[in-house]
């Protein structure tokens, strides 16, 4: 749990409200089951490591989590990883290596991105190759049904059979295009019908196929991630999430086929917006991505996570190395307040209502961070009035912001790219040339030890009770 405020069941004190792309509203979540929530979130296809762009929705939902534990839920949270694809297919063969060679070496990436940036790995982590089973399952129930149909090795969704199609992304059928994943296939009783399931092609690799009623083959996007949500949280749970850029046709898709089979699918809708790069969606095809671990060369870790969770999930960001930098420079004034306090004994402390209050208004990250800064600045001016009583109490609730947020100290602290405890040695050794020269009256060399750590980015004041620095930025 995390903070010590108080809090009733949540299942008697309903405060969080969360968008529903399905209803276009705000609406207040009451989990399916009391004392439970469920999540799934569509998952990389692993056709490439993953970039900030993916890590945006991962932190998103991260936040989510801790703040839904925080309001004494127990989350289930399901993310799957789609290891078969016509892009990895594509992929694999320009590169000339086996598809699950790809796709693996790209999962890997996925976690060592996921840990690097305090991301809390999944309760359950499918990958679609593993559960053909269910995929089969659940097409023989759609067939069953009279909402798919077979066609010379592939199964399509029948569109028309299903009067809903549309309502997520708010489109009319009669105006819609050809699905994409099988334009122009005459096999097709409608061009927006879409594939369940893929027939084996002579020119794929005979391991990307698995047998069924209808032929050897592999399961089409779609259908992936209904098996897989449904298998782990059941036939109806309470929150899917996903970019907005998967609305139309992935989720809708997904509506279909599941309420079709019966199930009642996902309570909520949550879509984040995208981050995009020079004005334009980040995306492997469009050859404009930004990987984590090279950011990760540039920023801190724990600077790039409040980064990217720092703009509301709904709003779009821009990313620019200056607004890296204001993330990062935003951090270490939490930091250096931290540092200026060292209050020991106080522990973790109650969150503040203002915090608590832009949380529960559909996650409201921007308005918690100004709350945090407020709390940071007034701890800060207790310390110049030597008010320890005030201090302390900054000090808990800013660890206790921190810890909802993913960005407490402590989490971070073992981390290889947090080098604090290096350069505050290092700057402590300089500052102790600079006190010495000083005292024997070099005054130039005292000035040019602070010139060069002004020019280093650190900012040397000297007080009544000796030399305080600071980084460029963090006052």
């Amino acid at each position: 749990m995390v903070g010590t405020a108080s809090r009733a069941p949540y299942h008697d004190r309903v405060s969080l409200h969360l968008y529903d792309t399905s209803t276009r509203s705000l609406r207040p979540f009451v989990p399916l089951e009391p004392g439970k929530a469920s999540i799934y979130l569509c998952g990389l296809t692993v056709q490439g490591p993953p970039h900030i762009g993916h890590v945006r929705n991962w932190v998103t939902i991260d936040i989510l989590r801790r703040w839904l534990a925080y309001h004494g839920l127990d989350v289930t949270y399901v993310r799957n990883v789609t290891d078969i694809d016509d892009k990895i297919l594509s992929k694999s063969a320009e590169a000339g290596e086996a598809w699950w060679q790809l796709a693996y070496r790209n999962e890997i990436a996925i976690h060592e991105a996921q840990t690097l940036l305090g991301v809390q790995p999944p309760t359950y982590e499918p990958r679609a190759t593993g559960h053909i089973t269910e995929m089969v399952e659940l097409i023989d129930r759609l067939i069953d049904a009279g909402h798919a149909y077979a066609s010379d090795g592939d199964v399509f969704f029948d569109v028309a059979s299903y009067p809903a199609y549309g309502a997520l992304s708010g489109q009319r059928v009669s105006e819609m295009q050809p699905a994409g994943d099988s334009a122009g296939d005459s096999r097709k009783r409608d061009p927006r019908d879409f594939a369940l399931w893929k027939g084996h092609k002579a020119d794929e690799p005979s391991t990307a196929s698995w047998p069924t009623p209808w032929g050897r083959g592999r399961p089409g996007w779609h259908l992936e991630c209904s098996a897989m949500a449904t298998k782990y949280l059941g036939p109806a749970f309470d929150i899917h999430g996903g970019g907005l850029d998967l609305v139309f046709p992935h989720h809708e898709n997904e509506i279909a086929q599941s309420r079709a089979a019966g199930d009642g699918f996902a309570n909520f809708w949550l879509h984040n917006a995208m981050l995009n790069l020079s004005g334009e969606k980040m995306s492997k095809s469009l050859g404009n991505i930004l990987g984590v671990v090279e950011l990760s060369q540039q920023w801190r870790p724990v600077e790039i996570r409040y980064y990217l969770g720092s703009a509301h999930y709904r709003s779009v960001m821009e990313y620019s190395p200056a607004s890296l930098n204001e993330a990062a420079s935003a951090y270490r004034r939490i930091e250096n307040f931290l540092e200026r306090a060292k209050f020991e004994g106080w522990g973790m402390g109650s969150l503040p209502e203002a915090f608590i209050a832009a949380l529960d208004d559909d996650l409201g990250v921007p308005r918690a961070l100004g709350v945090l800064h407020d709390t940071v600045r007034a701890g800060n001016a207790a310390i110049d009035a030597g008010d320890a009583e005030a201090v302390g109490t900054a000090y808990a609730q800013v660890h206790a912001m921190l810890d909802v947020l993913g960005l407490a100290p402590e989490q971070w602290a073992s981390s290889a790219s947090d080098l604090s405890g290096t350069v505050d040695a290092l700057v402590r050794v300089a500052l102790e040339q600079r006190t010495a020269a000083r005292e024997r009256k070099d005054f130039g060399a005292a000035d040019a030890i602070r010139d060069q750590l002004a020019e280093a980015g650190v900012l040397v004041e000297d007080t009544a009770d000796g030399p305080r620095w600071t980084v460029k930025g963090t006052d």
